[in-house]
């Protein structure tokens, strides 16, 4: 499974969410401009990668159940 390498988009897509909510979650503690001008932005952002990995998953899920490698 390590190998194969829709698994491995898969995983660096939920990376990729996991960075997107660190930065997220920190602008938001952190408060002022910064997350003023761009704390939308980044969930917005977050919501779509996050779709992205779901939908991967999903397809990944799915190719395994046919017997795929």
């Amino acid at each position: 499974m390590g190998k194969d390498p829709l698994f491995i988009v898969a995983a660096i897509a939920v990376i990729g969410v996991l960075c997107i909510l660190m930065v997220g979650i920190g602008g938001f503690a952190k408060g002022g401009e910064f997350n003023r001008r761009h704390a939308n932005r980044i969930m917005r952002l977050r919501i779509i990668a996050q779709a992205v990995a779901v939908g991967l998953i999903l397809l990944f899920v799915f190719v395994r159940s046919l017997g795929g490698s």
